[in-house]
């Protein structure tokens, strides 16, 4: 039996993550959440309910139990970090964080995990309030890959979407030109790219049962420019966005980033991971996102 540990594993690609360990009898898997979200999981999973900001509640909730794998997607400064590397400290013989794009700064050519590099990066601590996201999650990463007893590996995912995306910015896309209200959009020829929550869920099932460690890149293959991704959206709905290159806040795009964005998959490839392509899955979401106003 494989002891499977989720950090964050209620929601999202969190939870799609959890149905996929449990299509595997072998899988014993444990949810640890603070329990403001319910799952549907009923007794097939172990539930630690705790809030991990608390470092000492945190480690008598875990206890002496060891872990086959830990998956942690709810780390976002160097003080988590640093947590997790003393509590699970010869408890855990392998350790996935789930980290960002936006380790990244922008640029027009494809980002490579090399670009930025955490075990070279200096160690700052602080808590989740003390830096920017992308800090955090830089520095999420140097502590745990430079300083951790056991192996890591760390997710670098972009936007994530699907229909169960319970931040709703595709959708805010939809209904904003489904209502023909303006989007700002600073650079609508900039390219993104993406990953399927379900697609997430199976790259960190797939990476949990390899032996892979350091950075990893994970997106789906292609990208798209923000200026084509609303043409979608304006093919579905048969209504034209109102794209405005600055407006009020409330009606700024989550995904208006000002120069290109997009990530280098070859390693994960190279290690035999097949990703999908974004074109197959953008239209037919978008449809499917659509069609439930429809309805």
């Amino acid at each position: 039996m494989r002891k499977i540990l989720i950090l964050g594993g209620t929601r999202f690609f969190g939870k799609r993550l959890v149905e996929r360990l449990l299509e595997d009898s072998k899988n014993e898997v444990t949810i640890l959440t603070r329990g403001e979200t319910s799952d549907p999981f009923g007794n097939l999973v172990h539930r630690i309910q705790v809030d991990r900001s608390q470092p000492e509640a945190f480690a008598q909730a875990l206890g002496d139990t060891s872990w086959d794998v830990v998956y942690d997607n709810i780390c976002f400064s160097p003080d988590d970090a640093a947590q997790a590397r003393r509590i699970f400290d010869g408890k855990t013989t392998r350790y996935i964080l789930t980290s960002s794009l936006s380790v990244y700064d922008f640029s027009e050519s494809a980002l490579t995990e090399e670009i930025f590099d955490p075990e070279t990066y200096p160690i700052r601590y602080g808590g989740r309030k003390d830096f920017t996201y992308q800090e955090g999650k830089r520095l999420a990463e140097a502590v745990l890959i430079q300083q951790a007893t056991f192996p890591v590996a760390a997710v670098r995912f972009p936007i994530v979407l699907g229909t169960d995306d319970y931040t709703r910015r595709l959708h805010f896309h939809i209904e904003h030109v489904r209502n023909e209200l303006p989007i700002g959009i600073p650079n609508p020829d900039a390219n993104i790219c993406f990953i399927r929550s379900d697609e997430a869920a199976d790259f960190l099932y797939w990476l949990g049962n390899s032996m892979v460690t350091g950075p990893l890149n994970a997106c789906s293959d292609g990208t798209v420019s923000i200026k084509d991704l609303i043409s979608l959206i304006e093919k579905e709905t048969g209504k034209q966005a109102v794209i405005q290159s600055e407006t009020a806040d409330a009606h700024n795009s989550p995904f208006g980033i000002t120069q290109s964005w997009f990530m280098d998959t070859a390693k994960a490839q190279s290690e035999g991971y097949k990703f999908l392509t974004l074109s197959d899955w953008l239209p037919e979401l978008v449809s499917t996102l659509n069609q439930t106003y429809e309805d």
